[in-house]
């Protein structure tokens, strides 16, 4: 096992770099988005993530097969994780940066209520106020009435909802799956199911468009590299806030690159999500009487296909729990 000194400030500084990473990933889709089909991208970009994943499971010290021991958690953990993919990758392509993170901020509060029937977490008063007030802050985003609901917010959120049920379905079976079958499985299924579509909307691809598939697959490895090493240097409760930072970067990205002004309805409603979102990680880290906490031990990007999932990347690695960790990894020994 390796051993890391806690750096609050590394760990923090590793997060932001890592999820502006993944900011510029996301922005890689939306460029490629205009011109190619969803499955397209999609298709290459896990295609080419292989690579990195196959370096991240080099290190990988547990023995056994790529059967997995939860077939069904797994299989639902797969199908999740391709739903996912597919829609975060078409929101990203068609909607706003910033309005697509404003749904995908959404995942931690969905984690929130999928924990109840999966974990059979018991989830107090104040973090079902924090799920009604992000609910109120999509509804906020989403406009109904004012605004037409289109595929792209469909996909929005069911983005969210598919990745909050791979984080808890990990949590669930984490200690007992293999890192390679968790992260092997769900890329696999990409791949087969995004060939059989590709003759139907396949548009051959110029070298440069080619560079830009291998170059977003590289920093989708590159940003889980750096969480992976934020959650090595500092705690869950200082790490897991800062992919609100992509807010941000979605904004900044959105305005220079794509000419992007979110509106006011936009800002309101992702400030709310994020409020609620930040009382979660608070409450179940110093005030909740969580048994799981199932948003801060999970640790899966959501709506990044072509990273491997990092919960499972730390379990491959080996790395030591981290003091003020050791409590949390106790209570959730028997689930």
């Amino acid at each position: 096992m390796t051993e890391t000194r806690k750096s609050p400030l590394t760990g923090v500084l590793f997060a932001l770099l890592g999820f502006a990473l993944f900011s510029t990933h996301d922005v890689v889709i939306k460029f490629l988005g205009s011109d190619y089909a969803s499955f397209q991208i999609l298709f290459f970009s896990v295609l080419l993530g292989f690579p990195f994943a196959t370096l991240m499971l080099m290190g990988d010290r547990s023995e056994g097969t790529l059967r997995p021991a939860n077939p069904r958690w797994v299989t639902v953990r797969t199908v999740a994780g391709v739903v996912t993919g597919i829609s975060a990758f078409y929101a990203f392509s068609v909607l706003p940066l910033a309005q697509v993170y404003a749904f995908i901020f959404a995942a931690p509060l969905i984690i929130t209520v999928l924990s109840i029937p999966i974990l059979k977490e018991k989830v107090g008063v104040h973090r079902w106020a924090a799920v009604v007030l992000g609910l109120i802050g999509v509804l906020i985003v989403l406009r109904p009435g004012a605004e037409p609901l289109t595929l792209g917010h469909i996909a929005g959120l069911t983005a969210a909802v598919g990745s909050a049920v791979v984080s808890v379905v990990t949590r669930k079976v984490g200690r007992t799956e293999r890192s390679a079958v968790l992260m092997l499985y769900p890329m696999m299924a990409n791949v087969i199911l995004m060939a059989c579509l590709l003759p139907f909307i396949y548009k051959p691809l110029p070298v440069e468009h080619l560079g830009l598939l291998a170059v977003m697959s590289f920093l989708g490895f590159s940003g889980g590299l750096c969480i992976i090493a934020a959650y090595r240097y500092a705690d869950a409760a200082m790490v897991a806030p800062m992919q609100y930072s992509q807010i941000i970067w979605g904004a900044a990205f959105g305005y220079l690159i794509f000419q992007e002004v979110p509106d006011q309805a936009t800002g309101l409603g992702a400030a709310v999500i994020i409020c609620a979102g930040v009382y979660v990680v608070i409450r179940e880290s110093f005030g909740g009487k969580s048994e799981n906490t199932p948003v801060l031990r999970t640790r899966t990007r959501a709506g990044a296909a072509s990273s491997p999932n990092i919960g499972a990347a730390l379990r491959s690695r080996g790395d030591r729990v981290l003091p003020g960790h050791e409590a949390l990894a106790k209570k959730g020994k028997g689930n």
